[in-house]
């Protein structure tokens, strides 16, 4: 499994992503009764800038809370709703504590209820902390919080069929996720039926790009394998008549490729000009662009076979020009180096 998955398998970036692009969603998904008491009609506010904030004020490091919202209430009346989203492997003792922390910090710097929301990710299904307080001298003062517990969706595979709440659709993925660590195959499986799905639900195009981004960031995926969904998003996409996901793909090779190109160019410039000799100007501008090739090459088609590595390395500057502007609308490898 490739370094690009194990760091995809860290999921707060994704998260985080998708709480500011869907938050009446992930509002009605998982905390319904609290969503039916907000007016959506008035809007809502991130106020993450507050937030970072008061979490540095409590000094509490790199521990942080993902939202800060403010809605308001059916009744007119405007409060600070405070989401915080703890995607975590494992079970974390001083977990509730944070919870009462932030909520207090919170509370005092805007003198205004504060409603604390957790989503909890890990997969001990004992471990549900929803308060946290202290009593001493006949004084109290305790924080009960709602809680979400992901693996209690994992027997619920037809969600994203069921729901058209893309928090069905995200909620599975991570599942997924956990549930084929360390087999590749499985994973492409559950990717490729999530995708699917993703395309049945008729989302506008930013919507299911948004989602895309984020299935794609969590259930990374080997080269080889990446490849081959490539080729089934190709034909979902040719079935449904949306060329969204494929035309970003082109459009994202497109770029690197210019770039890198120019890149390589540069380089070996630099390179020879230290040397003082044009020919290692023209190696080096060679060698960049090559490895370049290839690794789009290794991209679009998979892993290559000894033969056209080689054929890389002994190109031309003008070969592997002619050869990259083929990649983008070439069905096979071997149609990049077919001579007309």
């Amino acid at each position: 499994m490739t370094n690009l998955q194990h760091n995809r398998d860290a999921y707060d970036s994704p998260w985080k992503q998708m709480l500011e692009h869907a938050f009446l969603e992930f509002m009605a998904f998982y905390f319904p009764a609290a969503y039916a008491q907000i007016d959506w009609a008035r809007g809502h506010e991130f106020k993450n800038t507050e937030l970072r904030q008061v979490v540095r004020d409590a000094e509490l490091g790199k521990r942080f809370a993902d939202a800060l919202v403010q809605v308001t209430l059916k009744g007119g009346e405007q409060r600070w709703i405070y989401i915080h989203i703890e995607v975590q492997g494992q079970r974390d003792t001083d977990f509730a504590r944070r919870m009462f922390t932030y909520n207090y910090r919170l509370f005092d710097r805007y003198d205004r209820p504060i409603a604390s929301l957790a989503v909890l990710a890990d997969e001990d299904t004992g471990w549900r902390p929803d308060h946290y307080g202290f009593e001493v001298l006949g004084c109290r003062h305790t924080l009960e919080f709602p809680v979400v517990k992901l693996i209690d969706y994992a027997d619920r595979a037809e969600l994203p069929e069921a729901n058209p709440n893309p928090f069905a659709l995200v909620t599975m993925a991570h599942l997924h996720t956990r549930q084929t660590k360390g087999d590749p195959q499985a994973r492409y499986q559950a990717k490729l039926k999530l995708v699917r799905a993703l395309y049945r639900q008729g989302w506008d195009r930013q919507r299911i790009l948004d989602l895309f981004a984020i299935i794609d960031w969590m259930m990374g995926l080997p080269d080889a394998l990446e490849q081959w969904l490539w080729q089934d998003i190709e034909a979902i996409e040719g079935e449904t008549e949306m060329l969204y996901v494929t035309s970003v793909e082109r459009l994202a090779i497109q770029k690197g490729l210019q770039q890198g190109l120019e890149q390589g160019r540069l380089e070996g410039k630099l390179e020879g000009k230290r040397e003082g000799r044009l020919e290692g100007k023209r190696e080096g501008e060679t060698e960049k662009a090559a490895t370049l090739l290839e690794r789009l090459l290794v991209k679009r088609f998979g892993p290559l076979d000894e033969a056209t590595r080689k054929r890389l390395a002994t190109a031309t500057l003008e070969q592997l020009d002619r050869w990259a502007d083929r990649i983008l609308d070439a069905s096979t490898v071997e149609a990049v180096f077919e001579e007309h």
